[in-house]
């Protein structure tokens, strides 16, 4: 579905059947924050690149990362095009290690000049709550300012995690813009489960 739509700034707009939406919230920084130490603990976690070709394993990552949160961006988009974005030096991608197993995502975007995107950050149910967050944002912030840009941003929304503006925040990031986002329900066309993200339920 491609029609326009009109959001009313005060009071409530209804969505057609089959979309979804989001307040998205964008947040940025200009310099690096001063360096804050890893969490006790952490000596079992590593980051991981991931190959440029293993597009599965990426995926699989992203979806096993994101269902919950409903992130599906990379799960529309043509493999053509996602392949061309993995191949792309001026992306990174790492896994998250952790018991042997991927249990995060970290994704850098530097295809703007000057600019660097987090353009994906997660981590799996197991892990959080133990510092991990903590742990890969110091990885994020290093890997991201150790680059020649003089801007790095971020963006979160309302279907994810609700505490990641505050954790951006906390990181060094302030917000700059909030938005309205407004797609097609992932769920209707088979990019997710039918009933994954059922704080979110399905009006078809």
């Amino acid at each position: 579905m491609s029609e326009s739509l009109s959001i009313s700034l005060t009071g409530i707009t209804d969505l057609p059947p089959g979309k979804i939406a989001a307040i998205v919230t964008s947040l940025e920084m200009f310099e690096a924050p001063p360096p804050r130490s890893d969490p006790p603990g952490m000596e079992g976690f590593a980051l991981d690149t991931i190959g440029r070709e293993d597009v599965a394993r990426y995926l699989a990552i992203y979806r096993a990362l994101g269902e919950r949160w409903m992130w599906f961006s990379r799960l529309v988009k043509p493999m053509a095009e996602l392949q061309a974005i993995l191949a792309d030096p001026a992306v990174e991608f790492f896994s998250v290690r952790h018991d042997g197993r991927d249990v995060g995502l970290l994704e850098l975007d530097f295809r703007v000049p000057g600019e660097g995107e987090l353009a994906f950050f997660g981590l799996d149910e197991s892990v959080i709550g133990r510092g991990a967050g903590r742990w890969l944002m110091n990885r994020a912030l290093a890997k991201a300012w150790a680059k020649p840009i003089g801007r790095f941003w971020v963006h979160t929304c309302t279907l994810d995690h609700q505490g990641a503006p505050e954790f951006y925040q906390r990181s060094g990031f302030t917000v700059f813009k909030r938005s309205v986002e407004v797609d097609d329900d992932p769920r209707l066309h088979g990019h997710m489960r039918r009933d994954s993200v059922p704080h979110h339920p399905v009006i078809a």
